[in-house]
């Protein structure tokens, strides 16, 4: 049964997904950015910013009264709506909000103070346990790599040079950006289907952790930001849009927006939480998106975008060192262990991933001052895990890749056997 009323700040009439909305959002107020994207009911979102500021253990006793509604099967929405609430999909909304909950949470404990091991706190709000890598992968790699990277003398300081010369130059930013969304976005609705009106822009901004985000505005509309604090390189440039446009973020939040929020009235998906598991899958199926679209080696397609713009980009260069360089981005897991595990200095840490992951001085502490950032600092894992558990799961399948864009899943569904299935939404778009 559902809570008394004002045991969690709240009526205790409304459904556990207002008061997911709501917790969500109450959570948000601590740590800007927390909400990384909210179109659900303006009164929830106006009754949250007028409401007191609520003490992190109030919100620790919140999200434990909403775990214990959810096992108890509390209502889910306020009212039964025309979907239907008790019909084949609410195990699945049921069982997706409590993974969400245990993220919320985990994040309100950590605000409460609590004190938890790294390992823990990522498992907690994502669903899976983070591992260090042997760094003998890494040298393995740099052995391939030595052997595909031009020049002589010190790998480091050539793959520094190879990296870098491939910064787009400024005033070609923006239109290769437009170029590769386009293309990739031609692909996605042939391939999974687009619902119409969608759209995107892009900006570049400065002075961010990151290197790319989708700040999605609800309605099918995207600003995504690229961040040009260091010079975005070439190299980088198809993944980063396809990962946050075109079949990645953009693509998930509007076929889920058409599928889930509007045709069904899921509002728990009007609302896209950091720490939460949601995230990881997110991640990982944004990073894996230009793979599905274009296989393993999508070169010869990125040069036919950048290479008109003069933008430097041999194909089969840079599939080679792509290919021998790939585990390189797991140093970024072994960091976050000698930060947080550890309790490494930042600047040896900063050294270290240089070393393994071949990195200028400059991009090395950029990563590190993402792995610092208190809201960011185990999200990590969502990359490195995350696109990990998407490629095993969806096994090039696509329809396996429409799965992650439109149902509820949770992290344990990726590792479970599979019956098939065609897409949920592909009478909708």
């Amino acid at each position: 049964m559902s809570s008394p009323a004002g045991t969690d700040g709240l009526d205790g009439d409304e459904g556990l997904v207002t008061r997911y909305l709501l917790l969500g959002l109450a959570v948000g107020r601590h740590a800007d950015g927390f909400v990384d994207a909210y179109y659900g009911p303006a009164p929830l979102a106006s009754r949250a910013r007028s409401g007191p500021l609520e003490s992190p253990g109030e919100l620790v006793s919140r999200a434990r009264g909403l775990l214990a509604d959810i096992d108890a099967g509390a209502p889910l929405d306020d009212e039964v709506g025309p979907s239907g609430d008790h019909t084949s999909a609410e195990p699945v909304r049921r069982r997706w909000l409590r993974a969400q909950v245990v993220g919320l949470w985990t994040s309100a404990r950590i605000l409460a103070g609590d004190s938890m091991s790294y390992a823990d706190e990522v498992e907690a709000c994502y669903g899976v346990r983070p591992q260090r890598y042997a760094e003998e992968e890494f040298v393995e790699s740099h052995a391939r790599l030595d052997e595909v990277m031009p020049g002589t003398g010190d790998l480091r300081e050539r793959f520094g040079r190879w990296r870098e010369s491939h910064a787009v130059p400024p005033e070609k930013l923006e239109p290769a950006l437009y170029s590769l969304a386009d293309d990739l976005r031609a692909r996605t609705a042939a391939t999974f289907g687009l619902p119409d009106g969608e759209s995107i822009s892009f900006e570049l901004v400065n002075g961010a952790p990151w290197s790319g985000f989708n700040y999605f505005l609800g309605d099918l509309k995207s600003r995504v930001a690229i961040n040009v604090d260091l010079p975005v390189l070439s190299t980088g440039l198809a993944h980063l849009v396809s990962h946050e446009a075109y079949p990645g973020h953009h693509t998930e939040h509007c076929r889920k927006e058409v599928g889930l929020v509007r045709r069904r009235h899921q509002l728990e998906e009007t609302i896209f939480l950091v720490g939460t598991p949601q995230c990881l899958l997110a991640e990982g199926l944004a990073d894996l998106g230009l793979e599905v679209l274009l296989g393993p080696r999508p070169e010869a397609v990125v040069a036919e975008h950048l290479r008109p713009l003069g933008i430097r980009y041999e194909a089969d260069e840079v599939a080679l060192v792509a290919a021998a360089g790939q585990v390189l981005g797991h140093a970024r897991a072994n960091a976050a262990f000698r930060l947080h595990e550890d309790g490494a200095d930042p600047s040896v840490v900063a050294d270290e991933l240089a070393r393994w992951a071949l990195l200028s001085p400059a991009r090395a502490r950029k990563a590190i001052d993402f792995l610092v950032d208190p809201l960011w600092r185990s999200y990590i894992t969502c990359y490195v895990e995350g696109v990990r558990l998407c490629r095993e799961f969806t096994a090039g399948r696509p329809a396996r890749f429409a799965r992650l864009l439109d149902e509820q899943l949770v992290p344990a569904d990726l590792t479970a056997p599979q019956v098939e299935a065609g897409s949920s939404l592909s009478s909708d778009l």
